[in-house]
């Protein structure tokens, strides 16, 4: 079936065309984190109103990893504390931060009435392959091992991410699951990169070819690993892992318009051949990237709120 995109996000990537946007491949790392961390002026919808946002530092061996909670008024509160989402924002491994993340966390943390912390690994080239992994995997286990000062209940937590974010929380969990935990409660796939290889059918269909094209997964996955090799190893490429048993409930987000759209539903598919509880979700007619685009794209709210809806189910 040919890729059709919905009206409103036919809208947004004309205007990206007509504004003459500069394709990422074809920009220095420093210009390119620039130019995304700019588009959230134009795309990210207005943030809800929360009890608070405060900076957080995660020591780490490597140095500090910078985060950020954000506690909504309302939480979903037992004994006095609450569930938790560690959040992993996209990016390629390359471009994103906290700010360019910011709202979706707050828009989770507001509607999942939950405490949300994203979490700024480090960013390649200056930083390649398993860099990212290593802070995610320590943040995480630092954040449940001192959950009940952070008034977090460890035994509600999970992790998740989009799009480079989303491998590096299905990576997380695969680790908590093979090596000293944490134990998750689930984890949230949003357009996850799974498998390096690039070789799936919606690489090579133009009608995913829609803001990230092949070319620009390939110029973010350079950028990231040290060499071809790296893209073989589960750390990088979950769908490589022997087995996907034991991980917990999973909920996965793919839309149509998007290279990564069939291995993020071969990764659900596995999953549930794994006998791992899957939520799937599509939205056709969207590109990559459209969930931090609330301002432009009514269908990135949507997907917002049955995300938060689905976190509340879980726990």
């Amino acid at each position: 079936m040919p890729v059709v995109l919905d009206p409103d996000a036919a809208a947004v990537f004309k205007a990206f065309r007509d504004a003459g946007r500069p394709p990422y491949e074809t920009l220095t790392p420093a210009e390119a984190r620039a130019l995304y961390l700019q588009s959230r002026l134009v795309t990210n919808p207005e943030p809800p109103e929360l009890k608070s946002v405060q900076p957080l530092s995660i020591p780490s061996p490597s140095g500090a990893i910078p985060a950020r909670i954000c506690t909504p008024t309302k939480l979903r509160q037992a004994g006095g504390l609450a569930p938790c989402l560690v959040f992993f924002h996209g990016g390629g491994w390359m471009i994103g931060d906290l700010d360019t993340h910011d709202v979706v966390c707050r828009k989770l943390a507001h509607e999942g009435e939950l405490i949300v912390i994203s979490v700024d690994y480090r960013r390649a080239p200056e930083h390649k392959f398993p860099a990212a992994v290593e802070d995610a995997i320590v943040a995480t286990k630092w954040i449940a091992r001192n959950a009940g000062q952070l008034g977090i209940d460890a035994s509600r937590l999970a992790v998740g991410g989009d799009s480079a974010g989303g491998n590096l929380a299905a990576v997380v969990s695969l680790a908590a699951r093979d090596g000293n935990g944490p134990d998750l409660a689930g984890q949230v796939l949003i357009y996850p990169a799974t498998d390096f290889a690039l070789t799936h059918p919606s690489h090579s269909d133009p009608g995913t070819s829609i803001l990230l094209t092949h070319t620009v997964v390939k110029w973010f996955r350079d950028h990231y690993l040290n060499d071809l090799a790296d893209g073989r190893d589960w750390r990088a490429s979950p769908a490589r892992a022997r087995s996907l048993a034991g991980l917990p409930p999973t909920y996965v987000l793919t839309a149509g318009a998007d290279p990564l759209h069939d291995e993020g539903n071969e990764y659900a598919a596995r999953l549930k051949d794994a006998g791992v509880a899957v939520t799937t979700r599509t939205f056709p007619g969207q590109f990559h990237g459209f969930f931090t685009m609330g301002k432009l794209l009514p269908q990135a709210n949507v997907a917002a709120s049955e995300i938060a809806g689905w976190l509340k189910a879980l726990n």
